[in-house]
């Protein structure tokens, strides 16, 4: 697991609260000072709540369950996507569609209506089609990959979700916490700490970061995937050897039984 600099926090700018009329009292023990009517934040303490997150992540990829990222502000859309994307879980970077949990069978309906769109475009239906038809159609492709497409291989509810700003993807976390979801997620001084299961106390607008945290729980998400798959071909190795052992055995035993009816 990648150690946590707090020097590196540090020079992410991860330490930048906001304005100290904008707080949450509920964050004051992870505020290490005022600055310029701005809350300084106590990266000792970020950088420990990033080791217990980082754990907790690892060992919910090793289950080979999967974390839902949910980040919709301009600054974080991008990173949110690269870094999800490279470690395989899904994400939300659009619109958060209402539903999206406790509705969770029609949003796969609709996740399935891409997959019959394009069997339709690979068995030569769609272009049996009208002009206008075939226009329709592309439209509600490409409105359900912009806004489903990154959850398409999420076939059931994810083990955890990981949210950027919890101000501003409140249904997000009303959702999880209706279905006992562990929330994960970056947490700034104007909000309320006590609405997730683990949290970063951290900087969640500017992108250097965004871009600094979830470089180190992706990379922690990466060695859980590693160790389930390390425990699979270890489980398969062993199958494959008591699979050689139990060939010679059956042989002998045959041989026994020729033997005996001679």
């Amino acid at each position: 697991m990648e150690k946590v600099e707090v020097k590196e926090l540090l020079e992410a700018g991860v330490h930048f609260g906001h304005l100290t009329r904008k707080w949450n009292p509920n964050m004051a023990p992870y505020i290490y000072m005022e600055r310029n009517g701005i809350h300084i934040i106590n990266l000792y303490k970020t950088a420990a709540k990033i080791e217990e997150t980082s754990e907790a992540l690892a060992k919910i990829a090793a289950s080979g369950k999967k974390i839902l990222f949910v980040a919709t502000k301009k600054q974080a859309k991008d990173i949110v996507a690269e870094k999800a994307g490279a470690v395989n879980q899904p994400y939300i970077t659009e619109r958060w569609p209402g539903g999206m949990l406790t509705n969770f069978v029609t949003i796969r309906k609709a996740v399935k209506k891409m997959a019959s769109i394009d069997r339709m475009k690979k068995d030569g239906t769609f272009n049996s089609l009208s002009k206008k038809e075939r226009l329709q159609v592309d439209r509600l492709r490409a409105k359900l990959e912009k806004n489903l497409g990154s959850i398409s291989d999420m076939t059931r509810l994810p083990g955890a979700l990981f949210v950027v700003d919890i101000m501003r993807e409140h249904i997000a976390i009303k959702e999880a916490q209706k279905l006992n979801i562990p929330i994960f997620a970056m947490v700034d001084t104007n909000s309320d700490p006590r609405e997730v299961d683990y949290l970063i106390p951290s900087n969640d607008d500017a992108s250097k970061s965004i871009d600094k945290i979830l470089s180190i729980v992706t990379s922690a998400i990466a060695d859980g995937l590693n160790e389930r798959k390390a425990e699979r071909s270890d489980k398969e190795g062993k199958a494959q050897k008591g699979e050689a052992k139990a060939k010679p055995a059956a042989k002998a035993e045959k041989a026994a039984v020729s033997e005996e009816e001679e």
